[in-house]
């Protein structure tokens, strides 16, 4: 049963007693109780940061991880310079003979070429020995412009640019230009050229 009781001029509905023990009210001051949604918030927080750290980590990943980036040649000046130095000097030593001193180029081709660079030298080298010889011809190279288009750690593409100069015995000396596509690859601490193709 329920009795009302009127307190200070308030009406106050009591509540039926079970069992002769009224229960206490929940109390929101109760030192010993804390409430849970700070837990809950905190918790919610955490996860939160650490998948935006995930997805900020991830995204940061794939932009160094573009071609550009990649590309040396766009970040490391004294790579791009070392690797534009080797190449034009190697190929102002294999395209630069005389009637008498093909044996020079020769032998600056086995230390400066490899793979198909050096196959497709060695395979015009008679050509270029009985030329010399028959024609009385000198040629001198000389690397005008070499710029690097793609460099890695350890491979490197470049367009270079020659004046080639052709003197034979009794005529006047005539200049050519030339305009070379490169590929060199670091070996054993050298650059050294693997292929070569006309552009």
């Amino acid at each position: 049963m329920s009795e009302r009781t009127v307190l200070d001029g308030n009406a106050v509905e009591a509540e039926e007693r079970v069992g002769g023990v009224e229960p206490e009210p929940e109390r929101a001051d109760d030192p010993g109780r804390r409430p849970r949604w700070p837990r809950v918030l905190g918790a919610l927080l955490t996860v939160a940061l650490v998948a935006t750290g995930g997805v900020l980590f991830a995204q940061g990943q794939q932009l160094r991880d573009t071609p550009a980036t990649a590309n040396l040649a766009l970040t490391d000046t004294e790579a791009t310079t070392r690797v534009t130095g080797d190449v034009s000097n190697a190929l102002g030593r294999i395209f630069s003979y005389g009637p008498e001193a093909t044996a020079l180029a020769k032998d600056a081709a086995q230390q400066v070429l490899a793979g198909k660079a050096l196959r497709q030298y060695a395979a015009l080298f008679g050509q270029v020995e009985k030329q010399a010889a028959d024609q009385k011809l000198t040629l001198t190279t000389h690397v005008v412009r070499a710029g690097v288009t793609r460099l890695t750690g350890t491979s490197a593409h470049l367009l270079v640019f020659l004046d080639q100069v052709y003197e034979r015995r009794g005529r006047p000396a005539t200049t050519a230009s030339a305009q070379l596509s490169v590929t060199a690859e670091l070996r054993d601490g050298r650059w050294r050229i693997v292929e070569i193709s006309s552009t």
